[in-house]
């Protein structure tokens, strides 16, 4: 295992590349995570930010020329909290996420495969258990 020490890097920022308006996918990523975009961030803009409360990466919604061509190599897998994976895929597909695939098991463990409105991957995780 590797030893941590102050010298080491840090996620800052988890960009996501979009050929729409960043605001308009900025505010997909709000209303899933609960997270407000930034004061300043408006339509129209090259970007959007949403910063972690908690002091976590923060999430950047960027403008680029060229649209999403292959599978991500990198995604987001999210634990819910308070509410049931379900109950979270049904609240992101009603944001404007679509379903990719359910490899929900039998046993409940699993993951749902989600794309958010300009294809970007994330997972669904099983909550956590009580």
């Amino acid at each position: 295992m590797a030893k941590t020490s102050g010298l080491n890097p840090v996620i800052r920022t988890i960009t996501f590349d979009c050929t729409g308006d960043p605001y308009d996918l900025g505010l997909f990523w709000s209303e899933l995570l609960g997270r407000p975009l930034a004061d300043d961030d408006k339509p129209g803009d090259p970007e959007a930010v949403i910063r972690d409360p908690d002091g976590g990466p923060t999430l950047l919604f960027v403008r680029v020329p060229e649209g999403k061509s292959a599978k991500n190599r990198v995604h987001l897998d999210l634990g819910p909290r308070g509410r049931t994976r379900a109950q979270e895929v049904e609240r992101a597909l009603a944001l404007g996420a679509r379903q990719l695939a359910d490899h929900t098991r039998p046993d409940g463990g699993g993951w749902v495969l989600l794309a958010d409105p300009e294809g970007n991957e994330f997972c669904m995780e099983r909550e956590e258990p009580n």
